[in-house]
């Protein structure tokens, strides 16, 4: 292609680059696909992101100017998983896969290990991170074999977001101005003027007592009593979180 008067933009080559993820047959296939397809203005061939993204055959996603269509398949993928149809979302998976959208997948893929499964079965979390390591070592095609396991491991294992419903709630409570004064127990003692200040003083060390547990206040006065986390049974893992936790609100409310 030396003969045609290229110009391989800054933004066109890294676009290139991310997309095809180190394959070189689908960069060398996008870089003569690009050259052949695009009108020359002024004697120039320019082929900048937006043309390089056209030429990863991803025009159905380009064609919408604000981005949305992409968008829509990415929420419907995630959407797909969170309600354990695998075969829907292995056909939204496959749409990514014909377009090249590798970053997406495996980006969207480790979210939704930890959102929508999350406490319901950890270990997901884990086989998915495994899956996007192999898929970014061998590129695609070859991608789409550990892809596809993630995506059915994932569609149907049980499902869990109330570490995601925690956290925000918790946000939440900070962005209203609830955050409240750390209780003095809790605060550093390791300086000369903290005793003074009661800093630390009457802490008590979880591992000095029975059971690596003792009665003792941690969130601010304002927030006590608040609970932010409330397990689901979906899965064993956290069928178990869910007795554990029963226990020490018990034990904490002297029961």
């Amino acid at each position: 292609m030396g003969e045609y008067p290229v110009d391989l933009t800054q933004s066109g080559r890294d676009y290139l680059v991310s997309a095809t993820n180190g394959d070189l047959r689908s960069a060398l296939n996008a870089l003569e696909l690009a050259t052949l397809s695009t009108p020359a203005v002024d004697g120039q061939i320019t082929l900048d992101d937006r043309v390089m993204h056209q030429s990863l055959q991803q025009r159905a996603l380009d064609g919408d100017a604000n981005g949305d269509a992409h968008y829509d398949l990415i929420s419907a993928f995630q959407k797909s998983i969170r309600g354990s149809d695998v075969d829907a979302a292995l056909h939204y998976l496959a749409r990514l896969i014909v377009i090249g959208d590798l970053p997406s997948i495996m980006r969207r893929l480790l979210v939704i290990a930890y959102e929508d499964i999350g406490l319901a079965n950890p270990q997901t979390a884990n086989r998915t991170l495994n899956a996007i390591d192999a898929a970014q070592r061998l590129g695609l095609p070859e991608a789409r074999i550990p892809l596809a396991n993630a995506v059915i491991d994932l569609c149907l294992a049980p499902k869990s977001n109330t570490a995601i419903s925690a956290i925000d709630a918790a946000i939440a409570d900070i962005r209203k101005g609830k955050a409240g004064a750390i209780p003095d127990d809790l605060r550093d003692a390791h300086y000369k003027s903290a005793q003074a200040l009661g800093h630390g003083v009457n802490y008590k060390l979880p591992h000095d007592y029975p059971g690596g547990w003792v009665r003792q206040q941690y969130l601010p006065q304002k927030l006590r009593g608040t609970h932010y986390y409330t397990p689901k049974q979906t899965g064993k893992y956290e069928q178990a979180l869910s007795q554990r936790l029963e226990q020490l609100r018990r034990l904490q409310n002297g029961r």
